[in-house]
C-alpha cells in the first residue's frame, strides 16, 4: 500500500486521566524518551468486566504522533518516559 510504512516508534506510559467530559473514559498518554512526540489513545470502559491491559510501552505509527510543544509538558513526559524504560519491559502491564 503506498504511503505506509512498517516502521513503529516505541513509546512509554507517561500519564492515564480520566475524561470530565465523557464518562468512563480513561485516556492514556504514551511519549517517547525525549518527551518531544506523544501518542494519545482513549478508551472506553463498558462495563466492570470490561477488563484490557495497559501495557508499559506501546509501538506507534510515526503518523499517529503528536508534537508536544510545551518545554515543561517536554520535560515532564521525558522523564516519565525514561523512568518507565529504565524500569519496566514494554510488555509489563502497568
Amino acid at each position: 500500500m503506498a504511503g505506509t510504512t512498517t516502521e513503529t516508534v516505541r513509546v512509554w506510559l507517561v500519564e492515564r486521566t480520566y475524561s470530565d467530559d465523557e464518562q468512563n473514559l480513561i485516556i492514556l498518554t504514551y511519549a517517547t524518551t525525549d518527551g518531544d512526540r506523544f501518542f494519545r489513545k482513549e478508551r472506553a470502559l463498558t462495563s466492570y468486566t470490561d477488563v484490557r491491559e495497559t501495557t508499559a510501552a506501546v509501538d506507534a505509527d510515526p503518523v499517529n504522533l503528536g508534537t508536544v510543544e510545551d518545554s515543561d509538558l517536554q520535560e515532564q513526559y521525558a522523564a516519565e518516559a525514561q523512568r518507565m524504560a529504565d524500569v519496566h519491559d514494554p510488555d509489563d502491564v502497568i
